[in-house]
């Protein structure tokens, strides 16, 4: 069995790469500067964010594999798996990488709402391709934590440092945008595809043996996670993957309840859910008749 390495501290991440430590907490550096280092799978307990300048070694997050091109970034969040492939060797890093601990962020506004870039959940074939001008906006914001790291730590330090992250990031939210519009081809197959997953599943006895169909569920279908897929399906429909599953159930609920030789109960089990009750107030709120309701109305 492969060993896995934890990365628990900026300092063991920066000497691993022989760079200083300038701040316990934070860091940022240029790859080119760092020496070597020994390829292994890495549990991570800090956040970083890969920015690689040339296509470089294969990097493996979770189980896939990523060619890194030119004005690639990847972002990887405590708790998460990465490394590289053939292990034992050492490699020389390239590019920009910034690590940052939890701690850091305690109690600041970033740390609040981190959760909410979701981008920290992408696998690496989710990873956010970047344009020249978009790769020199990411290389400032670098730089600039580069020189709070560079000046003496005084009470201003963290507060420009975080803000500087919290800016990085807030771009990175404005690059992927650009990058699911760039890319709307690709998104449309997997919307396609999505719907013909979903009415497969509806129309099989998967409903009545497994329950109504997750996000999760048909992410992993589709090969994405569940953050990227979740995201995808909001920016092309305007509706969250679950609102959209549940508008597909409520479609097919319409037709069920018409036949009137089944229950109401019958036909809430028969599509997957486990409680009659959550269905009667799913379709009331979707269709804004209870089920018994619409059946009435529409005989």
């Amino acid at each position: 069995m492969e060993e896995i390495i934890k990365l628990k501290s900026v300092a063991q991440f920066n000497a691993e790469r022989g760079q200083k430590t300038r701040h316990p907490l934070v860091s940022v550096l240029d790859q080119s500067q760092s020496s070597p280092i020994l390829a292994a799978r890495t549990l991570s307990e800090l956040y970083i964010i890969f920015l690689k300048d040339l296509k470089c070694e294969e990097l493996r997050y979770g189980r896939h594999h990523y060619d890194y091109e030119e004005g690639t970034m990847l972002f990887i969040a405590p708790g998460q798996v990465f490394g590289f492939e053939e292990q034992g060797r050492m490699l020389q890093p390239s590019g920009w990488a910034l690590a940052f601990h939890p701690d850091l962020i305690r109690g600041t506004a970033l740390g609040r709402h981190i959760k909410d870039y979701s981008f920290f959940g992408y696998d690496v074939n989710e990873a956010l391709h970047l344009s020249d001008r978009e790769r020199q906006l990411v290389l400032e914001c670098f730089h600039k934590i580069q020189f709070e790291l560079d000046h003496a730590i005084d009470k201003h330090s963290k507060t420009l440092i975080v803000s500087n992250i919290e800016l990085l990031l807030n771009y990175c939210v404005r690059f992927y945008d650009r990058q699911f519009i760039t890319r709307d081809h690709v998104h449309k197959d997997i919307l396609v595809r999505f719907e013909e997953l979903l009415d497969d599943y509806l129309q099989s006895e998967k409903p009545h043996t497994l329950g109504l169909p997750s996000v999760a569920y048909c992410a992993e279908q589709l090969n994405l996670t569940a953050n990227y897929f979740g995201d995808l399906v909001k920016k092309e429909t305007g509706k969250t993957a679950q609102e959209y599953i549940q508008g597909k159930v409520i479609d097919l609920a319409k037709e069920k309840v018409l036949d009137i030789s089944k229950s109401i109960s019958e036909i809430a089990y028969e599509i997957g859910f486990k409680y009659p009750a959550h269905f009667t107030r799913l379709f009331k709120q979707r269709v804004g008749q209870s089920p018994q309701e619409y059946r009435m109305l529409n005989e």
